[in-house]
């Protein structure tokens, strides 16, 4: 039953070709799928913890060695993860880019340990709203963690949620963007590491609420093999959409990276 999960999340096969290859029923190969699915997502408070089994510190230390960037205790980023819409209504499920999707939502650390997964929303609900209504943005918002997470543009910054400057001048705010952007990428190499891992990421031919179920299984696993020093799989190139909507900043969330950008990139 593991093996036939684990094969059909590694390499995203039609149900059936599994199922020949193993000699087994279609109804079969989807319930052993199914009970894996299910025990792994059992394990998701066990492996998936923010901000991971480490002191604040040690997190922080990591993300500063990239590029300088001080106190980042996770980088956040949305994912679009296609599947197929068998329902009417699915409209909802319809991205930018015009194809059906779940928006799943990464914050992981600086070893690509994913510290935190929302995988239920439509591919039609943007990045924003999705860490808005979170359970972890209240805990961040209400200073549960000492430190702030690092987004794109598809983000608003706010003082726990760093964002780029959309113009920045030359200097320090220049400065301030390259050490972001390298330190933040540390997110898009996770999810194409999680992707290339599962195969099955790449299209789930499955029911919505099972193919939630399936990347929330696939996340626990991509933590198992992280912990257990895995090699990382070739990831292949696969950018994100852009963000059209630009949300709106936070004033004191401006205030907030304009100190920063004072205080630690006044020079490069």
């Amino acid at each position: 039953m593991i093996c036939v999960a684990l094969r059909f999340f590694s390499n995203g096969s039609f149900l059936y070709n599994i199922g020949d290859a193993e000699h087994l029923g279609k109804a079969t190969i989807c319930r052993a799928i199914r009970k894996v699915a299910l025990a792994l997502k059992g394990l998701l408070q066990t492996y998936v913890v923010f901000p991971w089994h480490k002191p604040l510190r040690t997190i922080k230390e990591e993300f500063h060695m990239i590029s300088g960037f001080p106190n980042v205790i996770g980088c956040i980023d949305g994912t679009h993860i296609p599947i197929i819409v068998s329902f009417i209504n699915g409209w909802s499920y319809v991205n930018r880019k015009s194809f059906h999707s779940i928006n799943v939502q990464i914050i992981c650390d600086a070893a690509h340990l994913i510290s935190n997964v929302e995988a239920k929303w439509p591919g039609s609900v943007h990045d924003s709203r999705i860490y808005r209504e979170s359970t972890l943005s209240n805990r961040v918002a209400n200073g549960e963690f000492h430190g702030h997470l690092l987004g794109d543009r598809g983000y608003p910054c706010q003082p726990t949620l760093m964002t780029p400057y959309h113009d920045p001048e030359p200097g320090p705010q220049q400065w301030y963007n390259v050490a972001h952007c390298r330190t933040r990428a540390r997110v898009e190499m996770t999810i194409g590491i999680l992707k290339a891992r599962f195969q099955c990421l790449r299209r789930l031919r499955v029911k919505t609420e099972r193919a939630c179920d399936i990347i929330v299984a696939c996340v626990v696993l991509h933590n198992i093999a992280t912990i257990r020093g895995e090699q990382h799989p070739a990831v292949q190139n696969d950018p994100e959409d852009d963000h059209p909507l630009q949300p709106a900043d936070v004033q004191n969330g401006r205030e907030v990276r304009d100190i920063l950008c004072r205080t630690h990139f006044h020079q490069p």
